[in-house]
């Protein structure tokens, strides 16, 4: 019998006997563990058994974080990061290096944006970006010789557009491509995307998975079933000292060594012991105590946002919302298919005017925080043209619709009429 989302949000990865039987994860706050004695030294150096050496690499609160986003996400193993950011760039860098090539929406998150668009190429990693990342005849169009993955977000950010999964996935793997999605907005509770196809998943556990806006982290999630040495990536293939023992002539590769798993232990190996973007035990464990009440803060989190999107269709002063929860959108048969439990506590809205207007809002609203996060206890407010995504290039910024007039909205956990009731009269008394 499978074992519920919620009990192993609550349990999963930890093992009281192996830590004092404690009944919460403790923090390691340790830079270095004792090696024992010199052979246990040596094999846990050289990766052939499992254990604590440097909290650079591995930490025992990070660990328990990170097997228990991957039991929940249905994947083989997770790397916890320093950040969300991290996360994306560490999973894009490991399957790009070298100079391939990633197709992703221009609907991302404003960071990713920057990132893909300006930034990876300056390391020799270049994007393809597509309008619509489920026009799957444009996204063909695009896969070359050196294309390395298919990147989107399962829910965009602000607008809620949603990625169908399982064809896209097929496409990837039809070209011997990998698909990596960022499940930051609908956390692991509301989907899990290897369940259908998708091989790498993000996420920033800033937002919904920690859900108290108090610890900055991120992880990358394996599903363990895309096959990296098929030609595509030779940095899988090719042999590496860091794995090998040049003494003994045991020369490996990551795919050699690790088969299913050599994405994230390619992750891990090199580049979160290279780069550096560790999360702190601290962090790891408040995200640990956040993930004890996923289920029950995103059931009502979803419940509210449904209504306050409800509401403001017939909200004066409101010209369009985005919420693709709402029954009349394009892609409701979707939100059946992959969210039986909602698509988020994230929706957008815009408004008369322009962004003199939103200012007046934001200003005027006294419950929701003006915040640059999502997925917090407390509702949240921003105009994302102006914080969010104020490095994406105009062009891509107003085909994702972010817009001058545009607010995006991350629903907390207060009462939902008052915060109805907060935002019908801070859009009264803007105008």
């Amino acid at each position: 019998m499978g074992v519920d989302f919620r009990t192993q949000a609550i349990h999963a990865g930890y093992e009281p006997l192996d830590n004092g039987r404690a009944a919460v994860p403790p923090i390691y706050a340790s830079a270095a563990f004792d090696l024992g004695d010199a052979a246990r030294g040596d094999a846990l150096a050289g990766g052939d058994i499992d254990g604590f050496e440097y909290s650079r690499v591995a930490n025992p609160t990070v660990d328990a974080l990170e097997k228990r986003l991957a039991a929940l996400e249905d994947g083989i193993g997770a790397v916890a990061v320093g950040s969300g950011m991290a996360a994306v760039s560490y999973a894009l860098m490991c399957a790009g290096e070298g100079g391939g090539r990633i197709i992703a929406p221009t609907d991302l998150y404003g960071a990713s944006v920057d990132a893909l668009g300006d930034f990876l190429p300056q390391f020799g990693i270049h994007s393809d970006f597509v309008k619509d990342i489920n026009d799957l005849e444009e996204v063909e169009s695009k896969i070359g010789p050196d294309t390395r993955a298919i990147f989107a977000e399962t829910v965009a950010n602000p607008s809620t557009a949603i990625i169908d999964i399982e064809p896209l996935a097929e496409l990837a793997h039809s070209h011997g491509i990998a698909l990596i999605v960022d499940n930051t907005v609908p956390t692991p509770y509301l989907l899990n995307p290897i369940k259908f196809g998708a091989d790498i998943v993000v996420h920033s556990t800033t937002k919904g998975i920690t859900g108290h806006g108090n610890a900055i982290g991120g992880a990358i999630i394996d599903g363990g079933n895309f096959d990296w040495p098929n030609g595509r990536f030779p940095q899988f293939t090719a042999r590496q000292q860091v794995i090998s023992d040049d003494r003994t002539g045991e020369w490996h590769s990551f795919a050699e060594k690790f088969g299913k798993a050599a994405f994230i232990k390619r992750i891990r190996i090199k580049y979160l012991r290279t780069f550096g973007a560790v999360q702190s035990p601290f962090n790891a464990y408040l995200s640990l105590v956040g993930l004890e009440t996923l289920p029950q803060r995103v059931s009502q989190q979803v419940v509210s946002a449904q209504r306050i999107a409800e509401h403001l269709t017939s909200a004066p002063h409101v010209t369009k919302v985005n919420y693709s929860g709402l029954g009349y959108t394009p892609q409701y048969e979707l939100v059946g298919k992959y969210f039986p439990r909602g698509v988020g506590q994230i929706l957008s809205f815009q408004v008369d005017g322009g962004a003199d207007s939103v200012r007046r809002i934001i200003d005027g609203t006294k419950l929701f925080s003006y915040v640059p996060n999502i997925g917090d206890a407390r509702s949240l407010i921003v105009d994302p043209a102006r914080i969010t995504h104020r490095e994406v290039p105009a062009e891509a910024r107003i085909a994702a619709g972010v817009s001058d007039n545009l607010i995006r909205l991350s629903i907390g956990l207060e009462d939902v009429n008052d915060l109805i009731a907060d935002l019908d009269q801070a859009i009264a008394a803007a105008y």
